[in-house]
């Protein structure tokens, strides 16, 4: 006979508790989508459709739209297939790499001081001397300070200018390529993520540091916000896309947990 709360021959016992979550203040990363959110030039801009906002003939409030958006603006990801053939799109980026702790790597002076800076292996290197080894899994953050300058597109790209003619004139500080590929050669992240437009800086033209990234299958995050709010590490990071079957990058709303200071 087996008792109620006894475990069957040869069954595991139970968990002796429930896995921890991180638990302490929230903080949003991601912009709002409306009117004044940002895209690349050449990109379709978020469109919202009000298909009902009022009263229904029964009496009772009812609101519902319809919108449309390129899958790169805004707060996004970039899933690896963007730029690399075969490997994953959106909805089958593994849940692992979209939550894990941050590794904030702060360059705001900078890009302060040139809006085409690139983050290079130096920053990472000095970032480890002071606070160790990036770990496996981590979500490393690039902080450059611009997302101050959202929604300015002028201030944030670079330039109004729309099209392909705006293309050309984007000015906004990214990732050096030799960065990437040592962060790819060295380190074992989940993910990367930016408070700029684009992994790459915004005079790129071969966006080498995407391809770099997405051959090794990790995702970027671009368009954050709010990494001022972040330690330099302890937050921890839960960065969900619109699953959208097949997409090469879609809506992003990500999330840190600051560390409790209990």
């Amino acid at each position: 006979m087996i008792f109620a709360g006894a475990c069957s021959a040869g069954a595991p016992p139970p968990p002796t508790s429930a896995p921890v979550f991180p638990s302490g203040t929230i903080v949003d990363l991601s912009h709002a989508y409306g009117d004044d959110t940002v895209f690349w030039p050449t990109a379709e801009r978020f469109k919202l459709q009000v298909v009902n906002d009022g009263d229904t003939p029964a009496g009772f409030y009812y609101a519902a739209n319809n919108f449309t958006t390129a899958e790169h603006g805004g707060t996004h990801i970039d899933a690896p297939i963007h730029f690399a053939q075969g490997h994953p799109a959106v909805d089958a980026i593994p849940l692992s790499r979209l939550l894990g702790s941050a590794f904030v790597i702060d360059v705001t002076a900078q890009s302060e001081a040139n809006a085409d800076y690139q983050v290079t292996t130096e920053d990472f290197a000095r970032f480890e001397r002071e606070h160790g080894m990036i770990p496996d899994n981590a979500i490393v953050l690039l902080r450059t300070g611009f997302s101050k300058r959202w929604p300015d597109a002028a201030r944030y790209l670079g330039t109004a200018t729309r099209g392909e003619e705006g293309a050309k004139l984007l000015h906004f500080p990214g990732l050096h390529p030799d960065a990437a590929r040592w962060l790819v050669a060295n380190r074992r992240i989940g993910a990367i993520g930016i408070d700029t437009a684009s992994i790459d800086y915004g005079q790129s033209t071969l966006f080498e540091s995407h391809r770099v990234l997405y051959e090794r299958d990790v995702p970027a995050f671009e368009n954050i916000t709010a990494l001022e709010r972040l330690p330099v590490t302890g937050a921890y990071v839960i960065a969900l896309p619109m699953k959208i079957g097949g997409g090469s990058g879609a809506p992003l709303r990500a999330v840190a947990v600051l560390p409790s200071t209990r």
